[in-house]
């Protein structure tokens, strides 16, 4: 299986169990690799024949800045399912990024890493 990779994608979202992450909100980051095969479109170089990477991107943005989820597992996986119901996409890989997480010792980022298939 061919791989696409978006990577840091940024948007403001309000997730998080804790009023002020909830009131304030806070940057989150997702990383996404899509499962696909991309023979058919660079047989015929055709975009109606893979993933359009840009239409999934905003889609992803959508998810992080819409409706706020306690966890960073549940919005890893509402993004997952967004991007499967695009037909080629086969699997996805999304890596979420909570870099401002309310941690209260030293620390570069926290992730949540989900692998998800049609089947």
């Amino acid at each position: 299986m061919d791989r696409v990779a978006l990577r840091g994608l940024k948007a403001r979202g309000h997730h998080g169990v804790f009023p002020k992450e909830r009131e304030e909100g806070q940057t989150f980051i997702v990383d996404l690799v899509l499962g696909l095969d991309t023979r058919p479109a660079a047989a015929d170089d055709d975009l109606t024949k893979t993933v359009h990477y840009g239409i999934v991107a905003e889609e992803v943005v959508a998810v992080v800045e819409g409706e706020p989820v306690d966890l960073i597992e549940t919005l890893a996986e509402h993004i997952a399912q967004v991007c499967l119901k695009h037909d080629v996409v086969q699997e996805v890989e999304v890596c979420v990024h909570k870099p401002d997480a309310p941690i209260t010792v030293p620390f570069d980022d926290v992730t949540v890493t989900i692998l998800r298939s049609r089947v």
